[in-house]
């Protein structure tokens, strides 16, 4: 009889939201843009929270509620744009919850061995800009835990 044991969920730590905001705000200083950086674990607390101090004031909110809608949908805000749309199967959504959701591009889920650990949201530039941010820090982080 073989036993195998569980492998224990290692859960995204500060010292991984350093490494995300640190990420993305080397993507966006590259492409010289201010943004606002908000992780989340998977719990949706905030673990670290960025805003470059020449960031537009609002996009310290759009990070944090991008990642929330990344982190409760499990799945990049940009994937879900076109569904909340008024044609879109989920038109309804952003209304229909008392949840502080964004369904603009900028949040990705963060996910570890297959589990989804917590995510990401970028806020400041275009949406596609902040897509490509988020992006960036996501892949430096597995890059780390490989």
């Amino acid at each position: 009889m073989s036993t195998t044991t569980p492998t224990a969920l290692v859960p995204l730590t500060t010292r991984d939201a350093e490494t995300l905001i640190a990420a993305a705000r080397r993507a966006a200083d590259d492409a010289g843009v201010t943004v606002s950086v908000t992780v989340l674990d998977a719990g949706g607390h905030p673990l670290a929270f960025r805003r470059d101090d020449r960031a537009v004031p609002i996009s310290g909110e759009t990070s944090t509620r991008k990642a929330y809608t990344a982190l409760q949908l499990n799945a990049p805000t940009a994937d879900l744009v076109d569904l909340v749309k008024p044609d879109g199967p989920f038109h309804s959504l952003p209304t229909a919850l008392d949840k502080p959701l964004l369904f603009i591009a900028g949040g990705i889920p963060v996910h570890r061995d297959g589990h989804l650990v917590g995510a990401i949201g970028v806020g400041g530039g275009a949406p596609e800009q902040d897509h490509g941010f988020a992006t960036a820090a996501v892949d430096a982080l597995a890059v780390i835990d490989r």
